[in-house]
């Protein structure tokens, strides 16, 4: 079974268990690599990170869809299998240097403060940057998500 049967094999399960679900999600994993996928996927499993960030731009460049209230995503280990399903609770947009300590502690990572949250989100927004050669700045618009767990069957990566 490939990802993509994987993926919709999980969905379906998900749905036996929340028929109102319907049938919209998308499916992604944390990071720029499978060992940060992996290791922030973990975090979400432990109930320690509920909220992630992303550079609002990339939606755009990307072709994507930004996160609204409501909305349900599989999470993916680094591997691409399914292993969540989260549901978006809150979402705010706001520049960068503007992104308080309350979120910042929600993401999870490091020491959880606001100081940890700028250095690793600055270093991996301007890998992005550089990616699709635009430049980063601490006054990009960042959009901060907020989520639960709705869904996990197993704990394990």
């Amino acid at each position: 079974m490939n990802n993509t049967e994987q993926i919709e094999q999980f969905w379906q399960e998900y749905l036996r268990v929340h028929p109102e679900a319907g049938d919209h999600y998308v499916a992604w994993a944390f990071g720029d690599s499978p060992e940060m996928a992996d290791e922030l996927l973990d975090l979400v499993l432990r109930g320690i990170k509920t909220g992630t960030s992303s550079n609002y731009a990339m939606y755009e460049l990307e072709g994507g869809t930004p996160p609204r209230v409501g909305d349900q995503a599989i999470l993916l280990n680094g591997l691409g299998q399914p292993k969540a399903v989260i549901l978006t609770t809150k979402v705010d947009i706001l520049p960068f240097n503007e992104v308080g300590e309350e979120f910042a502690f929600t993401e999870g990572e490091g020491d959880r403060t606001l100081d940890y949250w700028r250095a690793v989100h600055e270093d991996f927004f301007s890998r992005e940057a550089e990616f699709w050669n635009v430049a980063f700045d601490t006054g990009i618009m960042v959009l901060c998500e907020n989520f639960k767990v709705v869904y996990s069957p197993s704990h394990s990566l």
